[in-house]
């Protein structure tokens, strides 16, 4: 429960960072058919997961375009961990996304199968078009409070400190690219304890996020994901 509940967060921060240029937003695939992969991989390179996205449907009504993400998680083992999808939309200044939209279906049907309540409110995460070296971009946040039988739970995540830093070569098993580097400061806090992370996300233009890093608050690597493979 507790690792895949880190998955969930790591790909919903990963989300905001992939690309297109041929749509409402630079840096969110918005076509139909797009497909890729990435691959996460724990502090010694060790194997954790794979998360696979398709877009299944992409429609447009005035200026905003909305996309269908279908996605399936798979351990290490190649045992599907679970799936779900869920719809992104933009507008001509970039992404603006509802954590809320980003909680996998079957997980919150089956949390309420199990009679927990939950719910999910928070700050959306915003990407604008017009990145560049030196941009300091909003914070974000989500609170989830989950009830069980009387018996209540609160997680909140505040995403801050999310800064364009510089523009790197990028080399993953999907090839070579050009990247802008952003850094963020993720804390999780829940049942009294606090963990901070330090994140890095490398997006490449026309193809989205390349690689993530997230770091502990002393500078150990926790987990790495990267871009394994992709296709429009």
């Amino acid at each position: 429960m507790k690792k895949t509940a880190l998955y969930l967060f790591l790909l919903v921060f990963g989300m905001v960072s992939l690309t297109s240029q041929e749509n409402c937003s630079k840096y969110y695939p918005m076509e139909e058919g797009t497909s890729f992969q990435y691959t996460m991989y724990d502090k010694k390179g060790k194997t954790e997961g794979i998360t696979a996205y398709t877009i299944s449907n992409v429609n447009t009504d005035g200026g905003t375009t909305s996309a269908t993400f279908d996605l399936k998680f798979t351990d290490n083992k190649g045992k599907e961990v679970f799936n779900s999808d869920y719809t992104i939309s933009c507008s001509e200044n970039g992404i603006k996304i509802d954590y809320a939209s980003l909680f996998p279906s079957q997980m919150m049907k089956q949390y309420e199968e199990m009679g927990l309540e939950m719910d999910i409110s928070g700050t959306d995460i915003k990407l604008p078009n017009d990145l560049s070296v030196g941009k300091e971009l909003e914070d974000a946040n989500v609170s989830i409070a989950m009830n069980m039988s009387g018996i209540k739970m609160n997680i909140s995540v505040d995403q801050t400190n999310r800064k364009v830093e510089k523009k790197e070569s990028v080399t993953t098993p999907a090839g070579t690219f050009d990247c802008y580097l952003i850094t963020e400061t993720t804390t999780t806090k829940t049942m009294g304890a606090n963990l901070e992370m330090n994140n890095k996300l490398w997006l490449a233009e026309g193809v989205g996020m390349v690689k993530q890093e997230s770091y502990k608050k002393n500078g150990n690597l926790m987990t790495r994901m990267e871009l394994t493979k992709f296709s429009n």
